[in-house]
């Protein structure tokens, strides 16, 4: 029996279904499109993306900048990748606008532009994304992109923080420790260093470490700034590695002191280039240590690396050995190279032995004037409760120089300049 009602309810439930396909064929070509792309048929994906992203999706002109970018399924073109994240960008689209304050920031694939890099991250910030809040703090902290404002770096860096983010919370610490746009308080330090050490941020663990050892936040603890040195440490920081290497050199209360520990991290940091641990190593073999015997060789080895690096304690080091002859031939020519280039940036013991150099004539021709001058150096900078050798020798010198030849040594020491 023919029932009006029915028929019209049942008219009615066709008439959406276009409507319901219309959806359908929006949605399922994109969702297609990026499962296309992130299996590897560019192809695929350009013919199901390209068409959304000139109606004005963002999602899918997100993935076809991707694609120029690197050059799948289409020949790659950084112009035409930016055009698209840019696109993206000004719909919302967070990946691309965190994309872009990379690329700007670092003149990445586009000219280096911090007020571009400011402006998207700003966006994705505002959207709650904690990556971009923490590049926003350390742009105001940098004073790039925007005047430098550490009060606007912490609230940044809060809000990433707050939201997890490691990097921020060790940001974050590091401005309580140096009261940068906070009051200075350890203990707010301590704390936020500590959340990002838990999520195993090796600088954080490293600052962490620091503050246990200085006793700023936390009671001084020795065993526990071991514990977190050798957490950072052994993730390859070289600061924490040469820290830990003192440690153990040192020996502290609660670690007991272990030279051939300390080498092994001394070692560790030394080679991915630090400089205080190639200085320290050279130490210890110069010297010989309690299960580590002396070695000129490696002593040498270690002062050279350090020395190249500028370290002025190594520098006037290795003068010594080839001045004395240490495990290699005397070479007074060698010392006063080293010599002059430790006392250049004022290390008093290096200026002292580089005017005796001058005094008696090795390596250099003899010269009173500037004997006098380094003597004199030096002396102003010896520890008043150490005999000062460098005045003596100083005076000894004066009694051999004419007036005119003093007065000219003081005028170049008042005048010298470290480099």
């Amino acid at each position: 029996m023919f029932n009006k009602k029915t028929c019209i309810m049942v008219l009615l439930s066709f008439s959406f279904l276009p409507l319901l396909f219309i959806d359908y064929a929006l949605a399922g070509p994109l969702e297609d499109g990026v499962a296309a792309y992130e299996s590897g048929s560019y192809p695929t994906a350009l013919k199901l993306l390209r068409p959304l992203a000139v109606k004005g999706d963002a999602k899918a002109q997100y993935y076809l900048g991707e694609m120029y970018l690197i050059g799948k399924g289409v020949p790659p073109d950084n112009s035409e990748a930016i055009k698209w994240y840019r696109r993206a960008a000004e719909k919302g689209f967070l990946k691309a606008q965190n994309k872009l304050g990379l690329y700007y920031y670092n003149g990445l694939f586009v000219l280096q532009n911090y007020s571009e890099a400011a402006k998207y991250y700003q966006q994705a910030a505002k959207q709650g994304d904690a990556d971009a809040q923490y590049f926003l703090g350390r742009m105001y902290e940098n004073g790039k992109g925007f005047s430098q404002d550490y009060t606007e770096a912490v609230k940044w860096y809060r809000k990433a923080a707050e939201q997890g983010n490691a990097n921020a919370q060790l940001n974050l610490g590091a401005n309580y420790q140096q009261g940068e746009g906070v009051p200075q308080d350890y203990t707010e330090a301590v704390k936020w260093y500590r959340k990002a050490a838990e999520q195993g941020n090796d600088n954080a663990q490293l600052f962490l470490g620091i503050m246990y050892f200085l006793g700023n936040g936390v009671s001084k603890d020795y065993n526990e700034a071991a514990k977190y040195y050798s957490k950072s440490a052994e993730q390859g920081n070289h600061y924490a590695q040469l820290r830990l290497g003192d440690i153990y050199h040192n020996g502290a209360e609660g670690v007991p002191q272990d030279y051939n520990e300390a080498i092994n991290w001394y070692r560790k940091a030394a080679d991915q280039g630090d400089a205080d641990a190639q200085y320290r190593l050279g130490i210890i073999y110069h010297n010989g240590k309690e299960g580590v015997p002396q070695d000129y060789s490696e002593a040498i080895r270690w002062y050279r690396k350090a020395s190249e690096q500028g370290v002025a304690g190594a520098q006037y080091n290795l003068g010594v050995i080839y001045s004395k002859g240490s495990g290699v031939p005397q070479d007074n020519n060698e010392a006063v190279i080293w010599f002059r280039k430790s006392a250049e940036q004022g290390y008093a013991s290096a200026q002292l032995f580089f005017g005796l150099m001058y005094s008696l004539g090795l390596g250099v021709p003899q010269n009173y004037v500037l004997s006098h001058m380094w003597l004199n150096l030096a002396a102003s900078k010896w520890p008043a409760n150490e005999k000062n050798t460098a005045s003596e020798s100083r005076d000894d010198i004066a009694e051999k120089m004419t007036p005119e030849q003093i007065s000219e040594a003081q005028r170049l020491a008042r005048e010298w300049k470290p480099k």
